[in-house]
């Protein structure tokens, strides 16, 4: 919204400067986002008087401009159609800094000799200045234009180009930021005048209004207005309207736009002759309908729109843009005027779906006061009569179907001292208050009674009345206060600790994180998950997705990790190890999916080699599995692998993860089929768990215990057992033994010196006690303690 400070000042006395002004609105919480003045960029133009048009000598549709810059003449070459002796116009001396009318790019004016005439200089338009679009022809300045002054000290007058937040449609209007500027520098306002002379028969029998949808249209009011004559607005209107950010159309359309700017309610005008039956009707639009807009372009209307409709067809499209069936133009002599009060959501929805958002939409869908249109019906009436020659019907016609009550808060001493952290005057209290435009009337013994004004929907609760309180008096002048009494204790939260805990490990182990959104497509998930899995339990569904790529809450965070994989490794061809730790959505009948805390991740790349070997072997189930161990192992559990099958895993180098019989994920090497629809050639190693299966089993603080001071027996053992048995399970058993500090698997083994059906398993054991030196007879006890177990729980015997 921009501000100009000369067209402010009407309403209420400036009695500080621009930038402090700007500050303090700021301050109070009406942003002003930038001070525009031009100055700076107005350097060499100046308003000269029109004093001569002649002929070009060469050329048909250009013309010779004698200017007279107030001492001096200059006679330039003008192709403007507008131009005419004795007007004001900005003129541009050679070496000004100007916008080009055709790229919109900034120039440097240079002398110029067009059609053997030389040209030392220019008129100026709009677009030229920056002021506008506009460029069909030069820009026309008010009457009172001084002749060779800067157009800077004309024109350039600073304006506030204000960021204010969506709950305060007021100060879209030069108005509510009147009231914002004499609350804070204690300056009364002084609202524009409405009153006129009605010099028609009364508007009640000439114009009927019909509202069908007052969900959608609370109130609509309508003026008359005859004897209008269409032509250009006066030139003091088209420089606000053009500080403002506005281009000039007409004397009729500007006073609509001015008094939207004015006053924030937007209007429209319509030429009363073009509306059939002479009735507006307010109504949903019917399936099918087509509306060409003001803009020329037609709209196909869907059901849920509101339209201004007459008593054939929509005329109109409510609160965002007129039709082009029933625009003003030159031969309009009487105007119907529509002040209305429209449903924000709608407006906003409509505007969005059509893609023709306006000056006038972003109003309504802030909410507007219904307490507006007769206000701005009144105003924009009072202006018709008296710069388009008009003469206005008797009365207005108000159809208010559901009138609404002012809104009365009470606040208590009590609330306001406590949100304020301190103590106000009952009467400072009241005067900032009156300045801002509510009432408030004092209720002995501890209670303020307020009314708040009819433009001011964002008020509705006691807080909100010392919010204001607040803004005025200044946050900088509350009290600061230590923070008193005791800190509520931490809510413990495990699953997001072993969330954090989880990623710390990996990312300490060298894997990088990754994050990625929880939305996907389905088309993606059917490449990492089995089809009958998707069409049993299919994803939820986003109702207004943003795109097709997000559209369902992923299941599994397989496909994001296989997709930021691929575009990693198109960028660098090294070992590559990538995780993420975030929620899958996992389909429930007739319920919310269930929200599973979950790690992933995925490895591609030769890993660094080992033994002085320049790199290993490519990515596989090992790769996945060794860091799947060491995750476990940090976090004190211990889990055995199974062989299973998976969907998007290769067979046979897929296993499942399991703690204490329950699955809680698995590990594997990514299926080719599936890498390749990712564009990924290299082999991929993955694996993924459940955080919250795996939680229940995860070890409490690790308690110190010191180191041994005596030596470790280091005795390797191989056992020959049945080819399906799990390696982790022998494992566990000869770790169970009392002295055995640790047992690893290092070799596997089934060929010609084991019997079919079976394969040898070789452990490196390492015995060790906490009191005493091991001797050898104590290891041998031992360890033909743990073949006796072996015998006895797996069927094991000692390879020979």
């Amino acid at each position: 919204m921009r501000v100009p400070l000369k067209w402010l000042s009407e309403y209420v006395d400036l009695t500080i400067g621009p930038k402090e002004l700007a500050e303090r609105l700021t301050m109070a919480g009406v942003e002003v986002a930038e001070v525009i003045t031009a100055a700076g960029e107005w350097d060499g133009i100046t308003v000269g008087h029109v004093v001569d048009v002649s002929p070009h000598p060469n050329a048909d549709r250009l013309v010779l401009a004698t200017v007279d810059l107030g001492g001096e003449q200059q006679t330039v070459v003008c192709g403007a159609p507008n131009v005419a002796a004795g007007q004001k116009v900005p003129f541009a001396r050679t070496g000004a800094r100007l916008i080009d009318g055709r790229t919109g790019e900034h120039t440097v004016l240079r002398p110029a000799v067009i059609r053997g005439v030389e040209s030392a200089g220019m008129v100026c338009s709009e677009k030229e200045l920056g002021l506008s679009e506009y460029h069909e022809g030069i820009m026309v300045l008010a009457d009172d234009a001084p002749v060779g002054v800067p157009i800077a000290s004309f024109l350039g007058d600073p304006v506030f180009d204000l960021e204010p937040t969506p709950n305060r449609p007021d100060l879209l209007s030069i108005i509510g930021v009147a009231h914002e500027v004499a609350a804070l520098t204690a300056a009364p306002v002084r609202d524009p005048s409405s009153e006129y002379s009605a010099a028609r028969k009364p508007i009640k029998g000439r114009v009927q209004v019909q509202i069908d949808d007052p969900d959608l249209c609370p109130r609509y009011v309508a003026a008359l207005i005859d004897n209008i004559s269409v032509e250009e607005s006066p030139a003091w209107m088209q420089e606000r309207l053009m500080a403002a950010g506005l281009r000039p159309i007409n004397n009729v359309v500007d006073i609509t736009n001015y008094v939207m700017l004015e006053l924030g309610q937007p209007l429209h005008a319509f030429d009363l002759t073009r509306v059939g039956g002479r009735k507006i009707i307010v109504r949903r639009a019917h399936a099918g309908e087509t509306l060409i807009l003001l803009d020329g372009a037609e709209q196909k209307l869907s059901a849920d729109m509101l339209v201004i409709a007459d008593a054939e067809a929509p005329v109109a499209l409510a609160g965002v843009m007129g039709g082009l069936n029933s625009e003003i133009n030159l031969n309009t002599t009487t105007v119907l005027l529509e002040s209305a009060n429209f449903h924000g959501p709608n407006i906003r929805r409509t505007a969005g779906a059509l893609k023709a958002r306006t000056d006038a939409s972003n109003r309504f869908e802030k909410g507007l006061s219904p307490h507006l249109p007769p206000i701005a019906a009144q105003r924009a009436v009072k202006l018709m009569v008296e710069m388009c020659g008009g003469k206005a019907a008797d009365g207005i016609i108000d159809v208010y179907p559901g009138k609404r009550k002012d809104i009365r808060v009470t606040v208590t001493q009590r609330r306001l001292h406590a949100l304020l952290g301190m103590e106000l005057p009952v009467a400072r209290v009241r005067q900032v208050l009156s300045s801002l435009g509510f009432s408030c009337r004092w209720v002995p013994p501890d209670r303020f009674v307020v009314r708040v004004p009819y433009w001011r929907t964002d008020v509705s609760i006691a807080d909100d009345v010392v919010e204001e309180v607040a803004r005025i008096i200044g946050y900088d002048e509350l009290p600061t206060t230590r923070l008193r009494g005791a800190l509520p204790p931490a809510q413990p939260q495990p699953r997001r600790d072993l969330r954090t805990r989880v990623a710390d490990i990996l990312a300490g182990a060298g894997m990088q994180e990754v994050i990625t959104y929880s939305l996907t497509s389905l088309g993606a998930l059917r490449k990492v998950v089995a089809p009958e899995d998707l069409s049993v339990d299919a994803p939820l569904r986003i109702a207004n997705p943003m795109s097709q790529e997000q559209e369902y809450a992923r299941t599994s965070l397989r496909a994001s990790l296989l997709r930021t994989l691929a575009d990693n490794v198109r960028r660098r061809d090294e070992f590559t190890a990538l995780f993420e730790t975030a929620r899958v959505y996992l389909p429930r009948p007739g319920d919310l999916p269930d929200e599973v805390e979950t790690v992933a991740a995925v490895i591609t790349g030769r890993a660094p080699g080992r033994w002085g070997e320049p790199e290993g072997e490519p990515a596989g189930f090992y790769e996945a599995k060794s860091y799947l161990d060491m995750l476990l192992g940090r976090l004190g559990v211990s889990a055995e692998y199974a062989e299973t099958a998976d969907y998007a895993l290769l067979p046979g180098r897929a296993a499942a993860v399991s703690v204490d019989d329950r699955r809680i994920g698995l590990a594997g090497q990514v299926h080719p089929r599936v890498a390749s629809q990712f564009d990924l050639e290299a082999p991929v190693a993955m694996f993924e768990l459940d955080l919250d299966a795996l939680l229940p089993h995860v070890a409490g603080p690790r308690r110190y215990q010191p180191a041994a001071p005596y030596p470790a027996v280091e005795e390797d053992i191989a056992v020959i057992v049945n080819r399906d048995m799990p390696g982790a399970r022998v494992q566990s058993i000869i770790q169970a033994a009392p002295l055995v500090r640790s047992a690893r698997l290092f070799d596997v083994y089934s060929g010609p010196q084991v019997p079919p059906g079976k394969k040898s398993l070789a452990f490196s054991i390492s015995y060790q006690a906490a009191d005493h030196t091991l001797t050898d007879e104590e290891v041998r006890r031992q360890q033909e303690r743990i073949l006796t177990r072996l015998r006895g729980e797996v069927g094991a015997e000692l390879r020979g």
